[in-house]
């Protein structure tokens, strides 16, 4: 791995991504190349006045939708290796090497495992299945790496999902045997849980992963989440 390139999608993060930014050049370890897309969605708050260019750090500006926003992100990324990112997720110490030493085994693709901020019953049991290497194991807040050919080859995120994206390319990332899981944990917000309430939060994410297992189209996934989830 030459570069890697760090893609994280925002809006209205304006309490969020200044930290993120920091945290994120704490923890990388500077030893290979790297470059850090922020895109944002559109945001109306002060998010961007929060997002301080460098020559590591550029602002993208994108439609709305965390697909549209990746996709655009990858598309101006000049890494081969591209590494997806919430903005309130925290990847480990040296995470690019992790995912350098995974690229030379010819892994070209996966995520770390999880750990929340929050101590809960539900959210502990839920991240401790991170561990496992199975899709029903997977979500978002861990993180995505892929390597750019691979990313190309399975044509990228899909844009008809403006929820549900990250597992949806992660089905395809597993049909085709591509996918690892490392021993290493990313510390994810739990601020969705405690604004929805934990156990109602998770209730409804167990639907929507049901439905779309039985199915649904994903304008039905989509109203579902609208509906119940702030």
């Amino acid at each position: 791995m030459n570069k890697l390139s760090i893609i994280i999608p925002i809006y209205n993060e304006v309490n969020t991504i200044a930290s993120a930014l920091i945290e994120i050049e704490n923890a990388i370890s500077k030893t290979i190349g790297y470059e850090i897309i922020v895109v944002d969605g559109g945001s109306t708050d002060r998010s961007l006045s929060k997002v301080r260019t460098s020559n590591t750090i550029q602002l993208l500006h994108s439609p709305k939708g965390r697909a549209k926003q990746l996709n655009a992100g990858a598309a101006v990324a000049t890494g081969n290796v591209l590494y997806f990112l919430h903005c309130d997720s925290l990847p480990p110490k040296d995470f690019d090497l992790a995912i350098t030493q995974q690229i030379q085994k010819n892994n070209k693709a996966g995520c770390f495992r999880m750990k929340f901020d929050l101590r809960h019953p539900v959210l502990l049991v839920s991240q401790w299945f991170t561990r496992f290497n199975h899709i029903s194991c997977r979500g978002g807040d861990q993180s995505l790496f892929i390597t750019k050919d691979l990313f190309t080859e399975i044509g990228a995120f899909n844009e008809n999902f403006t929820i549900y994206e990250d597992n949806e390319i992660i089905e395809r990332l597993y049909a085709k045997k591509q996918f690892t899981v490392l021993p290493h944990y990313i510390i994810t917000s739990a601020r969705k849980y405690q604004i929805n309430g934990v156990w109602r939060l998770q209730f409804h994410f167990s639907m929507i992963h049901l439905k779309k297992r039985m199915g649904y189209p994903v304008s039905n996934l989509q109203n579902y989440y609208r509906k119940n989830i702030i």
